[in-house]
C-alpha cells in the first residue's frame, strides 16, 4: 500500500491595480448592466435607460483617466513583486482609451437617432427572415435596443487592446470587440439583405485573420516561451532562438492586426461592410476600430518588435519593416486609386478608410519617431469621419439613405448648410490647409521623414494628390451640378445627429486652425512602457 503525499502550495492573489483599470471597468460593467437592463426593464423604458447607461459609463470612464496620467506602470502584480504585463498603464495607452471613449461617445449619439428615421437606423426584431410579411409589420417600430450594450461591449474591447501588454489579452479584446460588430453590422433596418451579407463577409473574413492570429500566438510563445510583448522583446535580443519561429509567428500576428486596420490586402473587406452595416455602426468601425487596430500595431511593434536593448544583436526592425513598407504603399496607392472610381458615398470613405490606413501606417513603421503624430492623426480623422457618416444619415428618399453619388447633384441649392458641413469635411480628407486633415498629414510625414522613410513620404503625397480628385468631385457634385428631377431630401437632423455633426465639424476646425494644443499632449504621452 503507497501512501501519496501532496506538496502544500499557497496560492496568493495578484496585486490588482484598480484605478488603473477602472475605465474599462466601468465601461465593460455598463455592458453588463445593459443587458440585465434588457431582461429586466419593460420595453417601453429601455430606450431612455440604455442611452443614458451608456452615455454616463463613457463619461465616468473618460474622467477615470485622468487620474492614471503621469503614472506609466503594470495594472496587475504578484505577491512577490514580479511584473505581469497583462494590462500596462501608459502614456500612449491611455490617450488611445480616451480616444476610443470620446468617439465612442459621439458614435452612441448616432445609434441613439431615432428622429432622422422612423424607429430609427436598427431592425426592430432580428430573428426575422429579410422580405416576409413579419419583416415588413415591423417597418415603424422602434429599433433594437440591445446596440447599446454591444456597442459598450465592442469599445470596451477596443480600449482593451490598446493597453494590452501580452498577445492572450491582445487577442481576447480582438475578439471581444470584434464579434459584437459582427452582430451589429447585420441588424440595419433597410436593405437588410445587403446588412445581413455584410455581417457574414465581416464574421467569416474575420474568423480566418483571428485564426492566422492565434496561431502566430503559439509559435511567438514557442520562440520566446512567453507571450509578454517585452519577454518577446528580451528573446530576440539573446539571438539563441530559431528565426523561423519568430518571423513565421510575426507574419501570421501581422495578418490579424492588418486585418482591423483594413491594410491591402486584408481589405477586401471593407467596402461591402462598410455599404452593407447601418450608417452608425459604419461610422463607428471607421472611427473607433482604426484606433484600436493602429493603437495594437503601434505598441506590438514598438514594444516586442522593435530596437532589443542588447546592441550586439541584429535589430529586427530591418526585417519586418521592408515588408510593412511594401504593404503601406499598396494601401495607400490601391485605396486612393479604386477611391476615384467609386459612385457609392459609403464605399469612396471605406476606400478612403483603407487609403488613411496605409497613412497611418507610416506612422507605425517609423516606431517612437512619429508616435505622438500617429496618434493626433487618429484623433484628427476619427472626429472627421464620424461628422462625415453622421451626414450621410441626413441624405434621404423614401427608400431611406441616398448613398448613390449621382442623387447628390445639386442639393446645394435644396440645403446650402449642409453642402457647407459637408465641403468642409471633404476638404479635410483631402488634406487642404487649415483644416485637421491637412495638419494630421503633415505631422505623420513629417515625423517619418525625419525617421528616414522618404520613400513612404514621396508615395503619401503622390497618393494623398490622387484621393483629393473624389473629395474635390463631391463638392462639385453639391455645388456646380443641376438637382435630379427626384432628388432626395436632405432631413433636419435630430438632437443627436445634430450633436455628433457639431463636435466633428468643430474638432475638425480646431485642429486644423490650433493642432499645436493636441500636438502637445501626444508628444507629452511619451512612449509605451517597454520595460
Amino acid at each position: 500500500m503507497s501512501t501519496m503525499v501532496l506538496a502544500e502550495t499557497q496560492l496568493t492573489a495578484p496585486t490588482i491595480d484598480f484605478l488603473g483599470l477602472a475605465p474599462l471597468l466601468i465601461v465593460f460593467g455598463a455592458a453588463f448592466l445593459g443587458m440585465l437592463g434588457e431582461a429586466l426593464l419593460p420595453r417601453a423604458h429601455r430606450y431612455l435607460a440604455q442611452l443614458s447607461l451608456s452615455v454616463v459609463a463613457l463619461l465616468a470612464a473618460l474622467v477615470m483617466i485622468f487620474p492614471n496620467i503621469g503614472d506609466n506602470r503594470p495594472a496587475l502584480a504578484l505577491a512577490d513583486g514580479m511584473r505581469v504585463d497583462s494590462i500596462v498603464i501608459d502614456g500612449p495607452g491611455l490617450f488611445l482609451m480616451g480616444a476610443i471613449l470620446l468617439l465612442g461617445l459621439v458614435s452612441i449619439l448616432l445609434i441613439a437617432e431615432r428622429r432622422v428615421s422612423v424607429g430609427g437606423a436598427f431592425v426592430a426584431q432580428a430573428a426575422l427572415a429579410a422580405g416576409s410579411k413579419a419583416d415588413a409589420d415591423q417597418a415603424k417600430k422602434p429599433g433594437l435596443t440591445e446596440v447599446f450594450p454591444l456597442t459598450m461591449f465592442a469599445i470596451g474591447g477596443m480600449m482593451l487592446f490598446c493597453v494590452a501588454g501580452d498577445l492572450l489579452t491582445l487577442f481576447v479584446a480582438l475578439e471581444a470587440f470584434s464579434l459584437p460588430l459582427y452582430l451589429l453590422c447585420g441588424l440595419a433596418r433597410r436593405r437588410r439583405l445587403l446588412s445581413q451579407e455584410a455581417a457574414m463577409k465581416y464574421f467569416l473574413l474575420g474568423a480566418f485573420a483571428s485564426a492566422f492570429f492565434i496561431y502566430g500566438v503559439a509559435l511567438l510563445y514557442g520562440y520566446a516561451g512567453s507571450v509578454q510583448l517585452v519577454d518577446i522583446n528580451a528573446a530576440i535580443a539573446g539571438s539563441g532562438n530559431s528565426q523561423v519561429l519568430l518571423m513565421a509567428g510575426l507574419a501570421l500576428l501581422a495578418v490579424g492586426l492588418l486585418f482591423k486596420a483594413a491594410a491591402v490586402p486584408f481589405h477586401v473587406w471593407t467596402p461591402d461592410v462598410y455599404t452593407g452595416a447601418p450608417t452608425p455602426i459604419t461610422a463607428l468601425m471607421a472611427a473607433c476600430t482604426k484606433v484600436a487596430a493602429i493603437g495594437g500595431l503601434l505598441r506590438v511593434f514598438n514594444v516586442a518588435f522593435a530596437n532589443s536593448g542588447n546592441a550586439d544583436a541584429p535589430s529586427l526592425a530591418w526585417d519586418w519593416q521592408p515588408i510593412l513598407i511594401a504593404i503601406a504603399i499598396a494601401t495607400m496607392v490601391i485605396g486612393s486609386i479604386l477611391a476615384v472610381t467609386q459612385t457609392d458615398i459609403k464605399r469612396l470613405l471605406a476606400y478612403s478608410s483603407i487609403a488613411n490606413a496605409g497613412y497611418l501606417l507610416v506612422g507605425v513603421i517609423a516606431l517612437g519617431q512619429a508616435l505622438g503624430a500617429t496618434l493626433f492623426y487618429l484623433v484628427a480623422y476619427g472626429f472627421t469621419v464620424l461628422a462625415a457618416f453622421a451626414v450621410v444619415t441626413l441624405v434621404r428618399d423614401a427608400d431611406g439613405e441616398a448613398t448613390h453619388l449621382s442623387r447628390w447633384a445639386g442639393l446645394a441649392k435644396r440645403s446650402p448648410r449642409f453642402a457647407v458641413i459637408f465641403t468642409l469635411l471633404m476638404l479635410a480628407f483631402a488634406g487642404i490647409p487649415l483644416t485637421s486633415g491637412f495638419a494630421a498629414k503633415f505631422a505623420v510625414f513629417s515625423s517619418a521623414l525625419e525617421a528616414g522613410q522618404t520613400t513612404l513620404v514621396v508615395v503619401g503625397v503622390l497618393s494623398s494628390v490622387i484621393l483629393a480628385f473624389p473629395y474635390l468631385k463631391v463638392v462639385v457634385l453639391l455645388w456646380l451640378q443641376q438637382p435630379v428631377e427626384d432628388a432626395p431630401s436632405v432631413s433636419l437632423p435630430g438632437a443627436m445627429t445634430g450633436t455628433a455633426v457639431t463636435i466633428g465639424v468643430i474638432v475638425t476646425l480646431l485642429l486644423g486652425l490650433a493642432p499645436q494644443f493636441l500636438l502637445n499632449i501626444v508628444e507629452g504621452a511619451g512612449q509605451f512602457l517597454a520595460q
